[in-house]
């Protein structure tokens, strides 16, 4: 049976092989600096969370168990979210933005139809979202986090958590719309 590429790399990294660390950044920076970017909106502050998780990849790596093809990934992806959300929490103003009550209530039931939209204008708009509903969103939609588990990470309520999904989703939904309303009258 042929090692998986992965399994190989894997062992490079162990044996500290610098070309192997090169070669892992190469290889997933860009997808994990997509999964930073849609916690984290500035692009100095993704940077700066994209190198922490690096640097806890490289202390860390002898920890990892390869469990197959996709695990490294996996696991990267993990650190990357974490770190993410370590840097959302250690802003001084992220509970308060996240905690808040006495915004209105958006009244839309509609689901986001992400259709026909470009995945970089859809990461546009969820990086465009407040904190505290960006984070929501993307732990119950892209972790698959349910809100009481939300509601431990980021140390709210468990109604707080499903409020700001709400919101968040009532917030796409508006944006979403707009962004057809620009493009249909581009074509008329």
């Amino acid at each position: 049976m042929e090692e998986n590429k992965e399994q190989i790399l894997l062992e490079r990294l162990l044996m500290k092989d610098e070309a192997a660390w090169k070669e892992l950044f190469g290889a997933y920076s860009g997808n994990l600096t997509y999964v930073c970017s849609r916690y984290i909106a500035e692009k100095e502050d993704v940077h700066d969370v994209l190198q922490n998780s690096f640097i806890k990849m490289f202390h860390s790596i002898k920890s990892f168990e390869f469990r197959g093809s996709g695990s490294l990934r996996a696991w990267m992806t993990r650190i990357v979210v974490n770190e993410s959300l370590q840097y959302i929490k250690q802003k001084a103003d992220f509970r308060s933005t996240i905690e808040v009550e006495d915004l209105p209530e958006i009244p839309n039931e509609e689901e986001p139809d992400f259709e026909e939209i470009p995945r970089a204008a859809i990461m546009k708009m969820i990086q465009s979202l407040p904190d505290g509903y960006r984070t929501v969103f993307n732990l119950y939609v892209f972790e698959k986090k349910s809100h009481k588990e939300i509601a431990n990470i980021l140390g709210i309520a468990e109604n707080s958590s499903a409020s700001q999904f709400h919101r968040a989703k009532g917030l796409l939904v508006q944006k979403i719309k707009e962004f057809k309303n620009v493009k249909k009258t581009q074509y008329e």
